[in-house]
């Protein structure tokens, strides 16, 4: 028996997420964060997915051929769908703040290195 393909985007996922938050952790570098929260949210888009996935099933369209109450054992919730490709809008427009920010930060101090823009209090 192999691996379903529910199973293995949920792997994919779930790696792309861990990658993700190592890669906030780990940079000083503004645009690798920037990469590093996309590839977070690509990997959470996927968990959400694959939550809805059922092996085998078809798309959420009622027939009179399947009767009444067998359509919703045979077919995929659209909601994660759904709420999937709202969160992928929203997740550009973020991306794009954040690339905006990061042009009007080295235009300010020249570099994109974190440490640059923190200052000393004492």
């Amino acid at each position: 028996m192999g691996i379903s393909v529910s199973h293995l985007a949920l792997v994919t996922g779930f790696l792309l997420c861990l990658i993700g938050v190592w890669g906030l952790l780990s940079n000083r570098h503004i645009l690798r964060i920037i990469i590093s929260f996309s590839l977070l949210d690509t990997g959470v888009h996927i968990v959400l997915v694959a939550t809805g996935y059922i092996t085998g099933a078809t798309a959420p369209i009622l027939d009179e051929a399947l009767g009444p109450g067998a359509a919703a054992l045979h077919s995929v919730d659209p909601i994660p769908s759904a709420l999937v490709v709202t969160a992928i809008v929203i997740g550009f427009s973020v991306t794009a703040v954040m690339l905006a920010y990061a042009i009007r930060l080295y235009r300010a101090k020249g570099t994109l290195d974190i440490d640059a823009f923190t200052e000393s209090k004492g």
